[in-house]
């Protein structure tokens, strides 16, 4: 047989084995979507047209964001163990890196402002495409490690019920 075919008595071993490793590939997922978050980040307050990135909305965006990297940290410590609720936390805050690319980015790039009598867009297009890649490849990850997370807790969840039933 391909050592690439999994028997049935090697996917009871990899299922057997998760009780004792841990969840690195999801935990790592997170890891990876806070480092684009913090690319998002940079780039996106770095920015400096006039006085438009000072406002109320860029304040809230950056305590959301402050708060959302220490959510993200904690799920990533938490899917780590097996822990399935928190795939749900994880997704939600992979749909949250979805919809904040049509707040402050979308809007920065269509807006255009006077300065000393030049028109000049907030945000152009090259820093644009960059932030909205950023916010997508940390989605990406997030989404991914919470529907892995889900399936593989499900799995481990399956197995120990099975080993419980042959043991009892």
């Amino acid at each position: 047989m391909s050592r690439f075919v999994k028997t049935e008595e090697d996917k009871l071993i990899s299922r057997d084995r998760m009780r004792f490793v841990k969840n690195s590939a999801c935990s790592n997922l997170c890891y990876l979507a806070l480092l684009f978050d913090v690319f998002y980040f940079v780039l996106l307050y770095r920015q400096d047209v006039a006085s438009y990135y000072y406002t109320v909305q860029i304040g809230a965006s950056i305590v959301y964001n402050l708060v959302f990297m220490l959510i993200v940290f904690m799920c990533s410590e938490n899917v780590k163990h097996y822990h399935k609720n928190y795939s749900y936390v994880v997704l939600a805050a992979g749909i949250m890196q979805i919809v904040r690319i049509f707040v402050i980015p979308t809007r920065a790039h269509n807006t255009v402002m006077v300065i000393k009598e030049v028109e000049q867009a907030v945000m152009d297009d090259w820093t644009y495409t960059k932030a909205v890649v950023y916010l997508v490849v940390s989605a990406a990850a997030l989404i991914i490690s919470a529907v892995l997370n889900y399936t593989r807790c499900t799995a481990l969840e399956a197995h120990v019920k099975s080993l419980e039933k042959t043991n009892a």
